[in-house]
């Protein structure tokens, strides 16, 4: 591996552990007791346009038997109910309780926070550059 692939991997998985652990330790703070995994499948519900099992494992990138296992444990701790489609059995459909809406609200104000944060601090949007950078790679992973 050369040094700039060695960099390059180094600092990625270093960003993303920082960020999952300062949203984590964020999030705790606040009151919210799930688990990062179970906080970003209710933000998935939450932006698929039919939350059913299929399109919310489409959205995370994952399968139908992994998310079944997610959503039985946020079932248990009743963030979300389980229903199937009136007009067509097969299709099981999610729906966001209560307290998973305001987890969600709890997220997203953190995030906006971070964000805020990284703007004042780093003066990122005075960088151009990074700007287009960080569309790049994202833009890389989206169609990994």
């Amino acid at each position: 591996m050369t040094e700039a692939r060695k960099v390059i991997n180094e600092l990625l998985v270093e960003i993303f552990h920082r960020i999952l652990a300062i949203e984590n330790e964020g999030l705790r703070q606040q009151g919210v007791v799930l688990s990062m995994n179970e906080v970003h499948v209710l933000e998935a519900i939450s932006l698929v346009e039919e939350p059913s099992m299929t399109n919310i494992a489409q959205k995370l990138g994952i399968t139908v038997g992994s998310l079944s296992t997610a959503i039985n444990t946020l079932v248990a701790k009743k963030y979300v109910t389980r229903y199937y489609e009136p007009t067509d059995r097969r299709k099981v459909l999610i729906t966001l309780e209560p307290i998973a809406l305001q987890t969600l609200q709890t997220h997203d104000e953190f995030h906006q926070k971070m964000i805020d944060a990284i703007l004042a601090d780093l003066k990122v949007h005075e960088d151009e550059v990074l700007i287009q950078s960080l569309k790049k790679l994202s833009g890389y992973f989206k169609k990994w």
